[in-house]
């Protein structure tokens, strides 16, 4: 396209746009997000997302993950990007996490919740986090996500699709858990968002006390007991440092 300065013609500014709503989606919904996902999350049809997401591979605006089976945002588009300012996000203090992850079996992650948006800012080099996207596009399947509906109900999706047969997706049942999480500051998966996973997170906030992200364990169902008070006081004590 560089160096052409003639006008777009039939459904040339169409497909940009189409094309843009494709770039934000990939944005929005993170790291290794399915062509499906960025179909859906767009309202564009397969066939056009498909055709559009390999152009925008090919210009370099998107990348394919390693294993093929998402996209990623380009160099072009991180370059483009470079120069925006975003909301703080809830770093953790350097060795913070990592020390934590010394005393438990499972993953550690920070997540934040920068401009309504789950993103993470610390992954656990150990284990593999598989599907980001789904966390990021199903609020209400993770605890990540509840613990953002809870300081966010608006966010949450008037239909409440079903991740596994576990997701919730009555919106009364929905919201009764939220208030729990409001009230006890811990949210709980088990084989929502995932069968065979469960998870706990706990708000990183900060010096004003606001609610800025999260720091979650998520192991297998079974293995990481979601209503250990103990571990609760651990992740608590550790979100405590890595939001100071």
């Amino acid at each position: 396209m560089a160096g052409c300065d003639r006008a777009p013609a039939g459904q040339e500014p169409g497909a940009v746009q189409k094309a843009l709503a494709l770039l934000e989606a990939v944005a929005q919904l993170g790291a290794g997000v399915t062509a499906r996902e960025i179909s859906r999350h767009s309202g564009i049809p397969p066939a056009t997302a498909y055709r559009l997401l390999n152009l925008l591979v090919a210009d370099g605006y998107l990348v394919r993950i390693a294993d093929l089976s998402g996209f990623a945002l380009g160099r072009r588009t991180r370059e483009l990007a470079g120069a925006a300012v975003n909301d703080p996000e809830p770093l953790p203090a350097p060795g913070v996490v990592d020390e934590l992850r010394t005393h438990v079996r499972f993953g550690i992650f920070v997540a934040s919740y920068a401009h309504g948006r789950v993103r993470f800012v610390d992954r656990d080099p150990d284990h593999e986090l598989p599907d980001e996207g789904t966390i990021r596009m199903h609020l209400h399947a993770s605890a990540i996500g509840k613990l953002l509906l809870a300081q966010r109900p608006e966010l949450a999706p008037t239909a409440l699709r079903p991740v596994t047969a576990r997701t919730i997706t009555h919106p009364d049942t929905l919201a009764a858990e939220l208030g729990a999480i409001r009230e006890t500051g811990v949210a709980r998966e088990v084989d929502e968002a995932r069968l065979g996973r469960s998870a706990l997170a706990v708000p990183v906030r900060d010096g004003a006390r606001r609610v800025i992200g999260c720091l979650v364990a998520i192991g297998r169902t079974g293995r990481i007991a979601v209503d250990d008070a103990g571990l609760v006081r651990m992740l608590r004590a550790y979100a405590d440092r890595a939001g100071a």
